[in-house]
Parts: C-alpha cells; sequence; structure tokens
C-alpha cells in the first residue's frame, strides 16, 4: 500500500514540479508596480480624454479672442420686381431693382473688464478639468497599487508553499524508511501523506490564484500579455501629512467656487452697456439715377443696455447663490469624513504594523520548533503527528503574516490616496 502511494505521489510531484518549472521560467523578467501604474496612465481613454478637454478650451480661449478683433465680412444682394400692364410693386417703395455688394467691417467695444472676465471663465473651466484629471490619476494609482499588492501577495504564497512542499517531500522519504522499519506506524504514515497532498493541492491553487489576479493586473494597466513575471516587493511608506488644504480633492471645491463668482460676473455684464461700430464700402444702387455713380461707404454704430427685464437678474443671483450653499455644504461634509477616514487609517496601520512584529516573533519561534521536531523525527523521538500539528501551526502562522502584510500594504495605499 506504501508503494502504491509512493507511486502516486511521484507522479502527482512530478507534474507539479513541471508546472512550477514553467511559472518559474517565465518569471525571469521582474517588474515594480510603477511600471503598471505608468502603463495605465498611458492607457487610460478617460485621461486621454481629459487631455482633448484642454486641448479644445484653449482653442475656445484662441477664439474668444479672435471674436475681440474687427470682423470683416463681404455681401452682396439684388432683387428685382417687375411691374407688368400696371401691376406690381410700388416703385417708390421697392425701387423696381436693386443691387448691392458691399465689405463691412464690425467691431464690438469690449471693455477689459469685460475681456478679462470672460478668459477667467475659459480658465476656470481649464482649471475643473484638470483637476478632475488628478483625481482620475490618483485613482488610477490606488487601484492599481492594490491589485499589484494582491498579486505579489499571491507569489509570495506561491513561493511559501513550494518551500513547505519541498521541505515535507524530503521529510517523506525519510518518512517511508522509518516506517518500513517500524518505528512509526502505518497510519501515522499515511496522515503525514495526508497533510504532504493537502500542501500540495493548496500550491496548486495558489497557483491558479496567481495566475487569475495576474491577469486582472494586466487588464486593469490595460497590458495585453498572458505571460506571468516576477514581481518586486511595493516598497509603500506613509507620505508626509500635507494637510487637507494642499489636497487635490479640495482643489475642486475652490475651483467651484470661484466658477461661481465669475457666473455672477457674468450675469452683471449682461446689464451693462454693450456697443459697436461698423464701416462698410462697396457698391450700393437701385439703378434709378445715374447707376454708375453709386458707389460709396458709410459708417454706424450700435448702443444697447437693458432697463427692465422682469427682475431676472436678481433670480439669477439667488439661483446662483443657492449653489454656493450646496457646495459649502458638500465641502464641509467632505471635510469631515476626510478627517475621519485619515484618523482612522493611521490607527488601523499603527495597530497592523504592531500585529505584524508580534506574527514576525512568533513564526521565529515556530521555525525553531520545526526544525528541532524534524530532528526528533528522524530518531524516532517524536510522534508524526505532534511534528503534523507543528507544520500546521506554521503554515497558520505564515498565512497570517501574509494577510497582516497585506493589510499593511493597503493600509498605506489606501493613506497615501488620501494624503495627496
Amino acid at each position: 500500500m506504501i508503494i502504491d502511494i509512493r507511486r502516486i505521489l511521484f507522479t502527482c510531484s512530478l507534474v507539479l514540479t513541471l508546472s512550477c518549472s514553467v511559472v518559474f521560467q517565465s518569471t525571469a523578467q521582474q517588474k515594480k508596480v510603477d511600471d503598471y501604474i505608468q502603463k495605465a496612465l498611458i492607457n487610460s481613454p478617460l485621461l486621454g480624454d481629459f487631455r482633448n478637454q484642454l486641448l479644445s478650451n484653449k482653442l475656445d480661449s484662441s477664439l474668444l479672442r479672435a471674436g475681440y478683433r474687427p470682423q470683416i465680412i463681404a455681401s452682396s444682394t439684388g432683387t428685382y420686381a417687375p411691374v407688368i400692364n400696371g401691376y406690381g410693386y410700388d416703385n417708390a417703395l421697392s425701387n423696381g431693382k436693386t443691387f448691392d455688394a458691399l465689405i463691412t467691417a464690425n467691431q464690438n467695444i469690449i471693455g477689459k473688464s469685460r475681456k478679462d472676465i470672460q478668459l477667467e471663465g475659459i480658465k476656470l473651466h481649464s482649471d475643473s478639468i484638470d483637476a478632475a484629471s488628478k483625481i482620475s490619476q490618483q485613482d488610477i494609482r490606488k487601484s492599481i497599487t492594490e491589485q499589484y499588492i494582491t498579486t505579489y501577495t499571491d507569489q509570495q504564497q506561491r513561493d511559501f508553499y513550494l518551500e513547505v512542499y519541498r521541505l515535507l517531500q524530503k521529510e517523506e522519504k525519510a518518512l517511508k524508511i522509518l516506517t518500513q522499519k517500524s518505528v512509526y506506524k502505518q497510519a501515522d504514515y499515511l496522515a503525514f501523506l495526508v497533510t504532504f497532498q493537502q500542501q500540495e493541492l493548496q500550491l496548486s491553487q495558489t497557483n491558479i490564484q496567481l495566475k487569475n489576479d495576474f491577469s486582472r493586473l494586466n487588464y486593469l494597466s490595460g497590458i495585453v500579455d498572458t505571460n506571468v513575471v516576477a514581481l518586486e516587493e511595493p516598497m509603500l511608506t506613509p507620505a508626509a501629512l500635507s494637510g487637507l488644504s494642499n489636497s487635490i480633492f479640495m482643489q475642486g471645491y475652490k475651483i467651484d467656487s470661484l466658477k461661481l463668482l465669475n457666473d455672477k460676473k457674468q450675469v452683471d455684464l449682461n446689464y451693462k452697456p454693450q456697443a459697436s461700430v461698423y464701416v462698410n464700402g462697396g457698391y450700393n444702387s437701385s439703378f434709378i439715377l445715374q447707376p454708375y455713380k453709386n458707389f460709396g461707404t458709410s459708417v454706424g454704430f450700435t448702443v444697447s443696455m437693458p432697463i427692465y427685464d422682469g427682475g431676472q437678474r436678481k433670480m439669477k443671483h439667488t439661483q446662483l447663490q443657492i449653489q454656493e450653499n450646496t457646495r459649502q455644504g458638500y465641502q464641509q461634509f467632505f471635510t469631515q469624513q476626510y478627517q475621519q477616514q485619515v484618523n482612522q487609517l493611521i490607527q488601523q496601520l499603527q495597530a497592523t504594523q504592531e500585529l505584524h512584529a508580534k506574527i514576525t516573533k512568533q513564526i521565529k519561534f515556530t521555525e525553531g520548533l520545526i526544525n528541532v521536531d524534524s530532528k526528533l523525527l528522524q530518531t524516532g523521538d517524536i510522534t508524526i503527528a505532534d511534528y503534523v500539528i507543528a507544520i500546521n501551526n506554521y503554515l497558520s502562522t505564515q498565512y497570517m503574516l501574509r494577510q497582516v502584510n497585506i493589510s499593511r500594504l493597503q493600509l498605506i495605499n489606501q493613506l497615501n490616496y488620501w494624503n495627496n
């Protein structure tokens, strides 16, 4: 029976070794978390959209400035109103036939304050797009780093399980000989084989999870690749607290406030006098009297100023004030949530770091215990059940360390996300 189980294990271990060798062959190249972040920033269509919006907004500014310059228009119209047998339009009104071919230059008279307010509105719109782009970049960095941490933890877990598998594989050979010599009972040896097989299954499962999480990391980064490469440890450290006033999340609220002030100025502009002048020249004739002399020019101006519009100006200001009150409510709520979130992350990070240190000490103790038990196992001075318990304790402690480490890195990632 031992020989049959031995053959099964040999076959499984051979398949496992080949599968692991394939994985390790594709891990020759190492990548960092910044490699994936930069790829994601380049491949993001949303960031490309923001860049195009900024380019378009620059054209809006140029279009506005072009509108301040004189507008020259060439135009021509012609009419003919025939009178047949006394029937037709009154020549005193229609002139019978007319023709004009003119070049007209119009110039709006715009004060500096009006121009500055309109240009400020375009600039604030660009600032709003830029702020949204920065927040999107921060979101991408956070999501890529989260997935990188998860994938790196899978890689560490895979390597650890492989190390334990090789250790148990070595112990299995020695236990088989000791069992054949009746140092250990066959039932104890079979119990050890169950643990050995469980470890093999965990290793296979971790390999599958690693490939799945690696595929998701490539997917989020916009990378079309199915290969698994080695990941370097993410060296994350909590950034120095810069304060909420310098946060990119607060910039959006500040810009919204300035945009509402600019909107009020735009409303007031509509109630100030507006003027324009024009000059034209060309040919304009009714062909009634000396049409060859009807070449000439003319100048003129227009002035407009609203007198009464039913109180729309006041109502528009009231609407903008309501929007400002809403903005202040959102900003106040965000400020409170921000402080609570940052404080909570700091507390969780401190507790996690303390737990990480405790588990690290516990692992050193369990490693020492396994080394001692392994030597005693060779001489038959310890039961296989006790050795299996020591192995399981070691596995549980290592798993706990992985979970605490991933929690620590994720907390740092979240803290750095808000503290930017």
